[in-house]
């Protein structure tokens, strides 16, 4: 594979492989390191490419996987938090509804971390990244149904949380 094929193959995940590595993360210098090091990687594996079908899920693969062994080695022991700029917030609405839109959104962040770990990823991936099923179950190897069913499950959970959240005192 050529540099330009690389560019234009590759290189277009890489925003996308960061916010997911920052999702298992917790950490931005964790998660830039962490899609370095997928470049690095497939860079060096970059004849390999030409037989694939879809390498930005291989990417992906790649990053879970990554993420997986920094997370389980002894050499990182720092908590995993939700960072602050994954807020949405809309200049033309009041600032009551501004706090009230941010709250909200950490409420579904912290609903979103508590989840177990296949259905954190498929939300992350189908919902915040956009990806198809089929991407969803090549990058994380499950099955097509499997994607599906966490999918609705953490949804299901979500919005079970933030009706009780919403619901209390009523």
């Amino acid at each position: 594979m050529s540099l330009e094929a690389f560019e234009t193959r590759v290189l277009p995940a890489k925003n996308k492989l960061y916010r997911f590595a920052l999702r298992l993360m917790g950490n931005e210098e964790e998660a830039k390191d962490i899609v370095q090091d997928v470049m690095i990687k497939v860079w060096k594996r970059r004849d390999s490419l030409i037989n694939l079908n879809n390498t930005e899920a291989w990417c992906m693969q790649i990053t879970r996987n990554l993420c997986y062994d920094k997370l389980k080695s002894k050499a990182y022991q720092t908590s995993v938090s939700m960072p602050d700029n994954l807020q949405v917030i809309d200049n033309r609405e009041t600032p009551e509804d501004e706090t009230e839109k941010s709250d909200t959104m950490k409420q579904i962040h912290q609903f979103i971390s508590a989840l177990p770990d296949k259905q954190k990823l498929v939300i992350q991936l189908r919902d915040i990244e956009g990806l198809s099923y089929k991407e969803i179950s090549d990058a994380l190897e499950i099955d097509l149904n499997q994607v599906k069913v966490n999918l609705f499950r953490a949804r299901q959970t979500v919005r079970e949380n933030l009706i009780n959240i919403n619901a209390y005192g009523l």
